[in-house]
């Protein structure tokens, strides 16, 4: 028998499919394509971004770190508190930190990153106590999608 899809497993793949598009635009500008989408509680879209390291000559302008930096002016906040953050492939390590400075309640993610991934797969940032906060983590939404458009655009690449 096959898995039913609840109210928030919709959602989670709605907003991914938006972070997809933004990650799909990184990549026609030749950048790295991830793409990520912050949401309020109510399911509000407060920012959304994707990379643009080469375009701003900027290490730190990741589409996590992009949109974090949006949803903090849009909520005139630099605590996103009840929010969620959505990143087709695990954040990394400045992504995650940034996450959790920021108390966002909730990140998920599509493709794992076994390379630079602070969610599990070489890091796992949100089980750490010894931080001050620790998001609710959700992977895998969209995986294939969100791990084949970064695949291919490395396979270009080579």
């Amino acid at each position: 028998m096959g898995y039913i899809l609840d109210d928030i497993d919709l959602q989670h793949i709605r907003m991914m499919e938006l972070a997809i598009g933004e990650a799909e635009t990184a990549a026609a500008m030749d950048e790295v394509p991830v793409g990520a989408v912050i949401v309020d509680a109510s399911w509000n879209i407060i920012a959304s971004a994707r990379n643009e390291t080469i375009l701003r000559c900027d290490p730190s302008a990741h589409a996590e770190m992009l949109a974090l930096r949006l949803a903090a002016r849009n909520m005139e906040n630099y605590r996103l508190l009840g929010t969620t953050l959505y990143a087709t492939v695990e954040p990394c390590v400045m992504c995650m930190g940034a996450a959790i400075h920021a108390r966002v309640s909730r990140v998920v993610f599509g493709a794992p990153d076994p390379k630079w991934g602070a969610c599990g797969s070489l890091y796992d940032f949100p089980l750490d106590d010894r931080f001050n906060h620790q998001p609710d983590i959700v992977g895998g939404i969209c995986r294939e999608q969100c791990r084949d458009l970064i695949q291919a655009f490395f396979a270009r690449k080579r």
